[in-house]
């Protein structure tokens, strides 16, 4: 950030004369008496001023604005630059996110997944000094993006996320053994793992408890999301006529959800609607701030130079004026 101080700011009261000096001159122009006094003026009705006599105010102008520039100098002008150093106590975040079919569900806008999406990237975006990464899984599970601080690549890959890029299912237990894997060896002081699911656990070797025993050992603390209404939803559903949308029982399993978030230290959350799921992440975002060191640095240049050369041109340009152009006008 850049800005212009004064090192002497008292002296700008003197600026005070200047305007003391222009009221002078004004009422002095006013009261001035002519040298000649004649009892007709006739002859010389016709007779204008010249021009050069309107210009003979550029003496007390130029002098004017000299004072003025000197009391400037006077006063030291400064360029004032500021720089900050951030020191951040990063956290690390992977992000896990189910990409079954059944997070096509109608129960959010426009589905489950598009919603998850868009809500992540938001509190993506709302956290520039921690490194994220990004693991998905259905049937299986692989890092999409691995830990990094360039958001705008981890949001362009969040961005091209579909379900069906791999085998369907739910393997919860793989998605969080992947993202564990990812985060286990960062030396951030808090390392943090967000779940998202809609579903039961039904695939996958690695059962969600081992997977969420392994994120304690590591001292790695788990949020877990349950995405979907109470009751029913309308399901995506293939069919000999194409896909349709059915009602079907929204089956998530938050008991082990819950288990997962208890032994590592996190919290479940259940989200029913897409402003539910806005503020479950503006949860975790606020239980999970970044200790940030923000050091500034200023660098001040001097600046009066310019004026001062400019007010002595001003003063010779007056001094040269008053004694050749205008040396018979008073």
């Amino acid at each position: 950030m850049t800005g212009i101080s004064f090192a002497s700011p008292l002296f700008l009261w003197l600026l005070l004369l200047v305007a003391g000096m222009i009221a002078y001159y004004i009422f002095r122009q006013q009261k001035t008496s002519p040298a000649l006094q004649m009892p007709d003026l006739k002859p010389f009705a016709k007779t204008g001023k010249s021009f050069r006599n309107y210009l003979r105010h550029i003496l007390f102008g130029l002098r004017a604005c000299a004072v003025t520039l000197l009391i400037i100098v006077l006063a030291r002008p400064q360029k004032t630059d500021k720089f900050q150093n951030v020191e951040t106590e990063g956290i690390d975040i992977i992000l896990t996110l189910d990409i079954s079919g059944s997070m096509l569900a109608r129960d959010f806008k426009p589905d489950r997944l598009e919603a998850s999406k868009n809500v992540a990237t938001e509190f993506i975006s709302g956290r520039p000094y921690d490194r994220m990464g990004l693991v998905v899984f259905s049937g299986e599970s692989f890092t999409q993006c691995p830990l990094t601080t360039d958001h705008a690549v981890l949001i362009n890959l969040m961005r091209e996320i579909q379900s069906g890029m791999i085998e369907d299912g739910t393997a919860i237990g793989n998605g969080l053994a992947t993202a564990v894997n990812r985060i286990k060896d960062s030396e951030a002081k808090s390392k943090v793992i967000i779940l998202l699911t809609d579903g039961i656990n039904n695939r996958g070797e690695i059962a969600p408890a081992t997977a969420a025993d392994i994120a304690k050992t590591y001292g790695i603390r788990v949020y877990t999301i349950g995405v979907g209404t109470q009751g029913t939803a309308p399901y995506p559903v293939q069919t000999p006529y194409g896909l349709q949308f059915q009602n079907m029982p929204v089956e998530i399993d938050e008991a082990i959800l819950k288990e997962i978030a208890g032994k590592t230290g996190g919290r479940y959350f259940r989200a029913t609607d897409n402003n539910k799921l806005t503020q479950v992440y503006a949860e975790i975002d606020k239980m999970e701030k970044s200790k940030i060191d923000v050091r500034q640095f200023t660098r001040k240049q001097e600046k009066f130079l310019i004026p001062a050369i400019i007010a002595f041109i001003m003063l010779a340009l007056e001094v040269l004026l008053r004694h050749t152009i205008y040396k018979n006008i008073t």
